[in-house]
């Protein structure tokens, strides 16, 4: 009997910390702006498409147009200082993944990046965002490019909303420290995900 209270006593605590209406540890995590939910899309990569050639990388056996895909989010909660968005492979035979882009510092005031903002110069960026080391070696977008004859890949386009207006990264900074600074300071993110084969 004392073990049926104890578990009913688990059961009470899990309900109230999940709230009256048993909103998912996911949805708390993801962080909402007057009730909408914080999230990101893209009229050039669909959420569980496929990346097309115009984004796909261009080498290493490669022949996109390595253009990074123009993108848009909305619903940031309360507190977001800046932005930071990141495109990932989880499924590179690297043992630790892939890392195709990585942006920070964009000004909480941007809700998008237009089509080729990740070029070499970053000119489509907004002012003072500044792009991070991908795997490739570069600081710009390098797109989809998985080994011939894999199983399509996973590609996680994320957008990070942080509490401070700037991270203070040096420039030699490694993909790992850049994502290190990004989930110290997130207060919440959003993703999607796109698939590439070949």
């Amino acid at each position: 009997m004392h073990q049926l209270s104890r578990v009913a006593s688990i059961i009470t605590v899990a309900s109230l910390a999940l709230g009256a209406g048993g909103v998912s540890h996911t949805a708390l995590a993801q962080g909402t702006a007057r009730g909408k939910a914080f999230s990101i899309s893209s009229t050039d990569v669909k959420r569980g498409g496929r990346f097309g050639n115009t984004q796909v990388y261009g080498g290493f056996g490669c022949t996109g147009k390595n253009v990074s895909p123009a993108l848009s989010w909305s619903g940031a909660p309360a507190g977001t200082k800046s932005f930071a968005l990141t495109i990932y492979d989880p499924d590179a035979p690297t043992g630790s993944g892939w890392w195709h882009w990585m942006v920070y510092n964009i000004p909480a005031t941007a809700t998008s990046l237009p089509a080729g903002a990740g070029d070499e110069k970053g000119t489509g960026l907004p002012a003072g965002a500044v792009q991070g080391p991908t795997d490739f070696g570069a600081h710009m977008y390098g797109g989809p490019c998985p080994p011939a004859g894999d199983k399509p890949h996973r590609y996680i386009i994320t957008i990070y909303a942080l509490k401070t207006d700037k991270l203070d990264i040096p420039a030699s900074a490694t993909s790992a420290f850049v994502g290190f600074n990004i989930h110290g300071a997130q207060l919440a993110k959003a993703s999607l995900v796109a698939r590439y084969g070949r």
